[in-house]
């Protein structure tokens, strides 16, 4: 199962002691069901913003957000795997399936295949402490799969992991998600890792937050790091964020240039 995402003109504002944040300001995209969706920009461009009004943990906003089908599951992955440092590896997976009804012994059985499913067989019994930081962030990927969402959110979840570990975790996630399709929205700064997941990247802009691009990714998978297709496209993406960084555009005025728009064509990209 899987879900499709609707932001139509979304304005969030914050106030903050001195002045009002336009956290967002207008911003409409549709993520398509089982599209693997990356959100890319400056730090306070409103990308977690969104993810948060996704997940049903903002409602402060102007405009509408919509998801069909209108009760489907979402699994929000952070960039700290927050486990219960308490229970096992196994336990800290079954726990969800239980609170959502599931008995004990099938909460474990899934549990442990999906704790397989990230490569983290034979840990089951570890606990947090003893796992590095990639295998609690491993336990964090099988907790969100295990309650099957058709909509997974993600903010960053390798950022905080070793290139080697990280260049893994991307590999295996996009493994993941040839076996088990979904609908993924994914924040990142990281233009590479951008490039490499996802089947398209939207840029976004600061003060207000905005699109300025969103460029499909026409490369085929499996994919690899080095793939000099995906180098052209990170160029791309790159001349879009620096193009934008220092020149906001008001989102009142009836001239406003359109977000653009690049569909399954690298050599747009300058090799």
């Amino acid at each position: 199962m899987s879900a499709t995402l609707s932001f139509d003109r979304v304005s969030r504002r914050f106030q903050t002691r001195t002045r009002v944040v336009h956290a967002l300001e207008n911003v409409s995209i549709e993520v398509r069901q089982r599209e693997f969706t990356a959100l890319v920009g400056p730090s306070g461009c409103g990308k977690s913003t969104l993810l948060n009004i996704a997940a049903g943990l903002d409602t402060g906003f102007d405009g509408s957000f919509s998801l069909d089908p209108p009760k489907a599951d979402r699994a929000y992955l952070f960039q700290s795997p927050r486990l219960l440092p308490w229970k096992t590896a196994q336990a800290n997976v079954a726990f969800v399936l239980e609170a959502r009804g599931a008995s004990r012994s099938k909460a474990r059985t899934a549990a442990r295949h999906y704790l397989e499913l990230v490569g983290l067989a034979g840990c089951e019994h570890q606990f947090p402490a003893h796992l590095s930081g990639g295998m609690r962030q491993r336990v964090a990927l099988a907790r969100a799969l295990a309650v099957d969402p058709a909509l997974m959110l993600m903010d960053e979840p390798f950022s905080a992991l070793d290139e080697i570990t990280a260049h893994r975790m991307r590999k295996e996630l996009l493994e993941i998600h040839q076996i088990e399709p979904r609908t993924v929205l994914f924040v990142t700064h990281n233009l590479a890792e951008a490039c490499f997941l996802a089947d398209r990247v939207v840029v976004m802009a600061s003060d207000p937050g905005r699109i300025v691009a969103d460029v499909t990714i026409d490369v085929p998978r499996p994919r690899e790091h080095d793939d000099l297709r995906l180098s052209a496209y990170q160029r791309e993406l790159s001349r879009a964020l620096f193009d934008h960084s220092s020149t906001p555009v008001s989102t009142d005025s009836p001239n406003q240039q359109a977000p653009a728009t690049t569909k399954g064509d690298p050599r747009h990209a300058t090799l």
